[in-house]
């Protein structure tokens, strides 16, 4: 039975405001919500769902409610469950990047700088959580190990494309051995084929037009838009590993600083959601509210469209060993771009001295061995920071 996109709007409007965790823990959420509780999709049906939208780029948290919101009302349920999911969140990181600009003196220094180095143990905590389970064996971890020399070595948005293009190429060869995915069922998801065909033409014009467009026309709000949309099409892996490719875009382009990309990201640890709402800080920070709204829609559009474009085809894709093969290279490069990232510039520029680390330190032994809620953690570093740095 369909429902209104309002209905759809307010069940993701409550999951906005209390997801807290990063997207693993958003899967949980929707699987309780959707499998358990509403009884919208089967068990295999979700995961299902879930194996296709950890194999295409993009926030997978975010393409999963997605979907799901096409399953109950069609293409507006589908928009109005991206933006319950995403509001909160957004408005969130807007407030604080206005908040951050005024902030003055040497206690809120010491304060952002705590966010800072909280970014540092939050990277950490993800590359050794997505190591674990995503380079398990000497094939993947060399991959990964490859993928991070390749970004420390170019530590530009090629570079980061060229270790994911690096790792599909290397998992072909070095990861067939594990055994075969077994069929799922087809999701019963109807999205019209014309309109799955017209998402792909568009996903793949933009990302064509996008730069020609910025290089042909100076226009401040285009570039920003082809940035985040690029950042948006090339990320596997999830939301963490958007932080290189926006670094790359945003920080290296003179568009935002070092200090405040880091702070930013520090404090998208604390506010529930999905994490890349962390663009809409970063167009805050460069362009007010309009440029929140357009540089929140440019990251999370290329993922959408995917999702909406693929889903009347799954059922025959992702089943080939060779596309297996290929994803294993491409989630074990994820790692090594985090890797890189993790170094520079999140542990360059955020660790520089005996203090900074042993914050860290504390930060990341309660996320990975105490399993503290992120953001209770980013509020202790940032009151560690304000104790040790704000005098």
């Amino acid at each position: 039975m369909a429902d209104s996109a309002r209905s759809v709007f307010a069940v993701f409007l409550r999951l906005g405001l209390t997801s807290f965790g990063g997207p693993i823990a958003h899967l949980g959420y929707y699987r309780t919500e959707f499998v358990e509780r509403r009884r919208w999709l089967s068990e295999a049906a979700y995961a299902d769902l879930v194996a296709l939208c950890q194999l295409l780029p993009g926030p997978a948290s975010s393409q999963v409610g997605f979907a799901v919101g096409l399953s109950r009302g069609g293409l507006l349920g589908g928009v109005a469950a991206w933006l319950g999911f995403t509001l909160p969140s957004a408005v969130a990181m807007v407030l604080f990047a206005r908040g951050a600009a005024a902030l003055t003196g040497p206690l809120s220094a010491g304060m952002l700088h705590g966010l800072q180095v909280a970014a540092v143990a939050v990277v950490a905590q993800a590359v050794w959580s997505m190591a674990v389970s995503l380079c398990p064996d000497r094939p993947r971890a060399t991959i990964a190990v490859a993928a991070t020399l390749i970004v420390i070595a170019a530590p530009t948005a090629v570079g980061q494309i060229a270790a994911i293009l690096v790792g599909a190429a290397a998992g072909t060869w070095l990861c067939r051995e594990v055994p075969a995915m077994a069929a799922s069922p087809r999701l019963a998801i109807p999205v019209p084929r014309g309109l799955a065909v017209a998402a792909l033409l568009l996903f793949a014009v933009l990302l064509i037009g996008l730069p020609i467009a910025a290089a042909l026309w100076a226009s401040p709000a285009l570039a920003r838009a082809e940035a985040f949309y690029r950042a948006g099409a090339l990320v596997f892996g999830g939301g963490h590993v958007v932080l290189p490719l926006l670094h790359a875009s945003v920080v290296e382009a003179g568009w935002v600083t070092e200090a405040a990309f880091l702070s930013g990201y520090g404090a998208a640890q604390a506010v529930p959601g999905p994490l890349f709402t962390f663009a809409a800080y970063l167009g805050a920070i460069m362009m007010g509210w309009a440029g929140a709204a357009l540089c929140l829609v440019a990251v999370f559009l290329p993922g959408l469209l995917l999702v909406l474009g693929v889903l009347p085809f799954w059922a025959r894709l992702g089943r080939g060993a060779l596309m297996r093969a290929a994803l294993r290279g491409v989630n074990a490069a994820v790692v090594g771009v985090l890797l890189g990232a993790l170094y520079d510039p999140v542990w360059t520029k955020g660790i520089a001295g005996p203090a900074d680390f042993a914050l860290a330190l504390v930060v990341f032994a309660l996320l990975a061995i105490w399993k503290t809620p992120p953001w209770l953690a980013v509020l202790v570093s940032a009151a560690g920071g304000a104790a040790l740095f704000g005098r």
